[in-house]
């Protein structure tokens, strides 16, 4: 019987492994993954991975659930691919605490990127929603809290910027996911000191792409995109076509990879956060941050195709 060490060196020395490498790879037992595409943070330069977790609804169940198994799995899955972003907010129920258990349980609090967000009104409010969160996400210093929103911001940025000076968290940012915030969102990008934005863009709802990720350049503002799948119903459009056989160029071989590579190849664009309670989809998402990106002539065939359908 072929061992597994003789099989992985037959595979290293054949020809066609290069005719192969983008199909092998999936495979991370046998190949090495493709190389991870990271962003940096312009304030910083610190790099961070491209695909993020989001946490919205799907880590909204009791801590004493059972499917706290699935989802610690699903959350080794993320950072076993390299998955560094873990975003959240108070707003997602017991999202922020089921995160917390399971970070503290596996002892992987050190390997992620924990984001989330002030949710309330008032200063006072704001400084205990900030040691809440630590609280439950059982964090000690956030890498990036956001307003989430906008909700009360001109009370909690400041308040945000004072714990980050005392060395209480890291990074500050504001959030939205309504095309409609969009005017006061700018207003807020322009005259406030930000370190993040996070906003809503997709492939079929760009218009962030127009008014926010310019200005972000341009004030050097890092980018998380939330509603990268627009809560699954780009599934829809696209559930009776077969993915083309060009996106493997770029090493894309679902619709999940399509959406989100379209996403983080945008040069302003730094991590998206898809959520899922799936590892399946968990693993799939991942690959996304793997192998190339598409050039901006493929992004418009991305588009043109998506548009088609």
């Amino acid at each position: 019987m072929t061992s597994r060490r003789t099989l992985l060196k037959t595979l290293v020395a054949s020809p066609l492994l290069g005719l192969n490498q983008s199909l092998l790879s999936a495979n991370s037992d046998l190949i090495t993954p493709l190389p991870k595409i990271l962003k940096s943070i312009p304030k910083s330069g610190e790099k961070i991975a491209a695909i993020g977790m989001g946490s919205s609804r799907t880590f909204d169940v009791a801590s004493d659930s059972p499917k706290i198994f699935s989802l610690s799995e699903v959350i080794h899955q993320f950072i076993k691919a390299g998955g560094q972003l873990i975003d959240s907010s108070p707003m997602y129920g017991n999202s922020e605490s089921v995160i917390g258990k399971i970070l503290e349980q596996n002892k992987q609090q050190d390997k992620v990127f924990a984001a989330s967000k002030v949710w309330t009104y008032g200063k006072k409010q704001g400084m205990l929603a900030v040691k809440e969160t630590q609280r439950r996400m059982r964090i000690e210093k956030m890498d990036l809290m956001q307003v989430h929103n906008l909700r009360d911001w001109k009370l909690h940025l400041p308040t945000l910027h004072e714990l980050k000076a005392a060395g209480k968290l890291r990074y500050v940012g504001i959030t939205t996911s309504f095309n409609g915030q969009y005017k006061d969102f700018e207003k807020v990008m322009k005259t406030q000191e930000l370190d993040f934005i996070q906003v809503n863009y997709n492939i079929a709802i760009t218009e962030a792409a127009e008014r926010i990720l310019p200005l972000a350049k341009d004030k050097g503002i890092a980018v998380i995109i939330n509603r990268p799948f627009e809560k699954a119903r780009l599934f829809s459009t696209v559930k009776n076509s077969k993915i083309p056989e060009w996106c493997h160029d770029f090493d894309c071989h679902s619709w999940g990879q399509f959406f989100l590579k379209y996403i983080v190849s945008h040069p302003d664009v730094t991590c998206a956060i898809p959520a899922t309670s799936k590892v399946k989809h968990m693993k799939d998402n991942m690959q996304a941050m793997r192998g190339r990106l598409p050039t901006q002539t493929e992004r418009q065939k991305m588009k043109s195709l998506f548009d088609s359908l």
